[in-house]
């Protein structure tokens, strides 16, 4: 009972800062994605189950009236796209799991660009996703401006898909979504989460400039064949 009492009181535990206080899962939360951030940046499968858990932390703290957290502005975007990140997260821990077992490889998946009709349905998603869920979101009463929570929600799930497949133009999604999602998270006083949307845009910048130089990098099968002669020996 006392353990249960503790983690109840450190679920509701506030950071004082000033006047204001920040909600110590919504710091915990955060940092969760960062560091899942940084093992998908070295393209290591724990980046998945982590991130998974900080999902989870931040879908309470964005439904903030519901949760009493002490936040009065309710982000049904934010708070959707924790469970959309859950989804898209096992599927992406699945194929990545798969990947690394076929290849046998340290990494779990080889960053490859996208095509460019993938690209252009990408942007297509991005631009309809947002027009189509603002009315609805703002049905639920989501904080303003309503569209800006609707193009963090639809650009996360193209984000994270991308991740999942290994597209290397994922990071400019994420790139695109916290252009937008930080001074929306700063407006509805989020203010946690919102620094570190502000770090995760330099970050995604670093991450996506890695993954090109790795896509670089890798070395066609065919030119592997010519230098192995093993792999020669076992043809003829």
């Amino acid at each position: 009972m006392d353990i249960l009492r503790w983690l109840i009181e450190a679920f509701n535990s506030q950071i004082a800062i000033g006047t204001s206080a920040l909600l110590v899962r919504e710091v915990v939360g955060n940092i969760f994605g960062l560091a899942s951030a940084l093992g998908g940046m070295r393209r290591k499968i724990w980046a998945w189950p982590v991130g998974i858990i900080g999902n989870l932390l931040l879908l309470t703290v964005f439904l903030g009236s519901i949760f009493d957290t002490g936040y009065t502005a309710n982000l049904w975007g934010q708070a959707g796209r924790q469970i959309m990140f859950i989804a898209v997260s096992f599927y992406g821990w699945v194929r990545w799991k798969q990947a690394r077992d076929e290849n046998g490889a340290g990494h779990a998946v080889t960053p490859q660009w996208a095509s460019n009709r993938a690209r252009v349905s990408l942007v297509a998603i991005l631009i309809v996703g947002t027009v189509a869920l603002t009315p609805l979101f703002r049905a639920l009463g989501s904080y303003d401006p309503v569209w800006a929570d609707a193009w963090t929600f639809v650009g996360s799930l193209l984000a994270t898909y991308g991740m999942a497949k290994g597209w290397v133009e994922f990071w400019l999604f994420w790139v695109a979504v916290d252009a937008v999602g930080v001074p929306l998270l700063f407006s509805a006083g989020y203010y946690a989460s919102a620094f570190m949307y502000l770090f995760y845009g330099g970050f995604t910048i670093v991450g996506f400039f890695v993954w090109m130089k790795a896509k670089r990098n890798e070395k066609p099968a065919i030119e592997t064949e010519m230098l192995d002669p093993t792999i020669r020996g076992k043809q003829s």
